[in-house]
């Protein structure tokens, strides 16, 4: 299932900030309960164009559908196609997020079969074939994994404590999660 009801999601969102005016909620003063607009279907196909991937298809459709983030769980969804319009010193996850763009990463094999958890320091090509979807803090990244068999799951990596581990079968349910959870 791939069509998002944006009106629904965008409600929600404005339900959310109401309930949470001191933005007191993990990520609320990051993202701001903001949704950027929607990315054309010629940009998306240019981006996956560009690095020789096909988006999983509820990510693809949330962008196309719904918004480009910056609303989402951990301190903000980061942007398909150009950084935030807001991002600035705060933003810590521009180097990861520039870093995912370069040519050819994204088209790369995941590299796991199977999670890794427990300490596993920073191997930077355990990220390969992976988007950046947020940033949670304290250098611990959620991201979509684009190519092998876990194609379109979510994972988290965290090389200090928690390894790089499944979080959510699909984009659908973890920003669906998000979305009920206030």
């Amino acid at each position: 299932m791939a069509n998002w009801d944006e009106d629904g999601v965008r409600a929600r969102i404005r339900e959310m900030a109401a309930r949470d005016p001191a933005r007191e909620r993990f990520g609320a003063r990051t993202h701001r309960y903001a949704l950027a607009p929607r990315l054309l279907e010629t940009e998306i196909r240019a981006f996956e164009e560009s690095h020789g991937i096909a988006l999983p298809v509820e990510y693809r459709s949330f962008v196309a559908e719904v918004g480009n983030g910056p609303a989402g769980p951990g301190h903000r969804m980061m942007p398909l196609t150009v950084p935030c319009p807001e991002a600035d010193e705060e933003w810590a996850a521009v180097d990861e997020w520039e870093e995912d763009r370069l040519p050819g990463s994204l088209a790369e094999p995941f590299p796991l079969t199977e999670p890794l958890p427990g300490p596993i320091g920073a191997p930077a090509d355990l990220t390969r074939g992976t988007l950046m979807l947020a940033e949670q803090g304290c250098g611990i990244y959620t991201r979509l994994i684009l190519n092998g068999p876990h194609t379109g799951e979510i994972w988290q990596i965290d090389t200090d404590w928690g390894g790089f581990v499944p979080v959510s079968p699909g984009f659908r349910s973890w920003y669906t999660d998000w979305l009920a959870s206030l």
